[in-house]
């Protein structure tokens, strides 16, 4: 079976670099749909729109309404087509970045995207994660290929709450720990064929520079400043781990990530603090050493991330929720059977509630 390892065809990091974009995506086509939430517009029109005021070329900006549903993708395609558009442009976090993606898919168009934050590894990948209207999980969508360009300006992921960042090193948390569970269980990864080496040591670097960079960072991103820690925290966040997950693997984090999602109690969490959870009781599923995930907890518990249960916002009902989070993450298709040996319902309920009280004890 081919060796097969998935990246965007150019990436672009920066601080200021939105100042650039018009040279940078120019060569792609002459209308641009741009994609954003409202208070992302607010932040990033003027820039964008001065960067294009030399240049020829049609800006035409949408409001993203908040859910990477089907119904929004129907709803831009038509947008899409009313105004014969070329290349789509999704500006903003995960979900708009998601959107735009399966917008460009289903269009038949180039893709840029342009994330605001650091607090996922969506950005890079050719998948888009789809829910529903009430923001349940729906289903992976695996693209043809990868974004056409990935252009990230640091000072823009600075300015936002160090929270985002701190989600963004949960995600990737995740990346070299379920690629090595896929590696061992010898699964297919979402770029298809067999795991390279590249794409291990893609995920292996991202880990060491979360635990070398990760606190630097997110200390200086509570003051808003770029620092080589900034920069590298950014690229392991949205490049290491982007590149590192698709062509890795996803395993049990993402899979108890999905989980949680059908309970309403961490619906108030990002993607990336459940994940970090996830990958805590992925490390307990796999019988790990106390010592190797006592550094993650440690890591999590440093820059805010939930290493308990009553951090994730549940606090009653627990077993009922818990065994509901544990059947969810079992379905058929998820990720959680790309481990290396069966995993049960019960195997992740045990490991959840394993994992909260190994995050109580260690934290205190």
């Amino acid at each position: 079976m081919a060796r097969i390892i998935n990246s965007p065809a150019k990436y672009i990091q920066g601080k200021g670099e939105l100042q650039n974009i018009s040279q940078h995506i120019r060569p792609l086509g002459k209308s641009f749909l741009i994609i954003a939430d409202e208070f992302v517009l607010g932040l990033t029109r003027e820039t964008i729109e001065q960067s294009f005021s030399d240049q020829e070329g049609t800006l035409t900006f949408e409001t993203f309404r908040g859910e990477c549903s089907k119904q929004e993708v129907s709803r831009l395609q038509t947008i899409v087509q009313e105004n014969d558009i070329d290349v789509i442009v999704g500006v903003g976090g995960g979900k708009t970045l998601d959107t735009a993606k399966a917008v460009a898919y289903y269009s038949k168009l180039p893709v840029v995207i342009v994330p605001t934050i650091a607090s996922t590894d969506a950005p890079c990948s050719a998948l888009s994660v789809l829910y529903t209207e009430e923001g349940v999980f729906d289903e992976y969508l695996i693209l043809p290929k990868n974004p056409d360009i990935v252009l990230v300006d640091t000072q823009i992921v600075a300015n936002a709450p160090a929270r985002l960042l701190a989600a963004g090193i949960g995600d990737a948390l995740a990346t070299y720990v379920e690629a090595r569970a896929c590696y061992e269980a010898n699964a297919i990864p979402m770029a298809g064929g067999t795991i390279t080496k590249a794409a291990i040591s893609l995920a292996e670097l991202c880990q060491q520079t979360l635990f070398e960079d990760g606190v630097k960072a997110f200390l200086a991103v509570e003051q808003n400043l770029v620092t080589k820690a900034v920069e590298n925290i950014v690229e392991a966040n949205t490049y290491l781990s982007g590149v590192g997950f698709e062509s890795g693997g996803l395993a049990a984090a993402h899979a108890i990530h999905n989980g949680f999602t059908v309970i309403d109690d961490p619906h108030h969490l990002y993607h990336g603090e459940k994940v970090a959870f996830g990958t805590i009781t992925q490390l307990v599923l796999e019988n790990r050493s106390i010592e190797e995930i006592q550094k993650y907890v440690n890591l999590c518990a440093e820059i805010g991330l939930p290493v308990t249960l009553e951090e994730m916002g549940i606090t009653e009902d627990i077993e009922s929720k818990i065994r509901k989070v544990a059947e969810a993450s079992c379905q058929e298709g998820e990720t959680i059977h790309n481990m290396p040996f069966p995993v049960t319902p019960d195997d992740v309920y045990a490991a959840i509630l394993a994992a909260n009280t190994i995050g109580k004890k260690l934290k205190s």
